[in-house]
């Protein structure tokens, strides 16, 4: 089923991760509509569109799917957070993919809380690392008493198909 974007509308090219604009009235078909973003099918290969530019896409109906947990802050909101965290092309959330590393919690001498994050990615070179990565960073931002939240992108050690959990695999059809 085909859509039309109804405004000029900012977007990532996949997998390049370069910032492009959708134009008024362009044809798009949707591909996958995961943690409040969209992926879209052009003519001119696959986009991202975050959450909050969805609704130029005539037709759909923006969800709260990708919004950060509501409640007190914890750990497991950080990574209830995360899971809302997906790849654009793959429909499995970043954590379950086995992309997070590290999560890191202390205390500011505010008494908030600084969260610091070390994530890798499914190849090295991907351009969709920055945008997923600041994705992330967003979510835990948005948390109650959140003063400060990083995401690092790391390399080590090197991701594989191995670090995806169970659900991630059943989620991908590997089981």
């Amino acid at each position: 089923m085909t859509h039309r974007m109804s405004r000029d509308c900012p977007a990532t090219a996949i997998p390049a991760g370069h910032p492009a604009t959708l134009a008024a009235g362009q044809e798009v078909a949707i591909v996958q509509t995961l943690g409040g973003n969209v992926t879209v099918r052009t003519d001119g290969g696959l986009f991202r569109i975050a959450s909050e530019h969805a609704g130029a896409v005539e037709g759909f109906a923006r969800s709260d799917e990708g919004a950060a947990p509501a409640g007190e802050f914890s750990e497991k909101a950080v990574w209830d957070a995360m899971r809302t965290c997906f790849d654009p092309e793959i429909p499995v959330n970043i954590v379950d993919l086995g992309l997070v590393y590290d999560l890191s919690i202390e205390k500011t001498p505010s008494g908030s809380n600084a969260v610091d994050v070390k994530m890798t990615l499914t190849a090295p070179g991907c351009g969709m690392g920055p945008v997923i990565a600041e994705d992330a960073r967003k979510k835990i931002a948005a948390l109650p008493s959140v003063e400060r939240a990083k995401v690092h992108i790391v390399w080590d050690p090197v991701w594989s198909p191995r670090m995806i959990s169970e659900e991630g695999r059943r989620a991908l059809g590997l089981e």
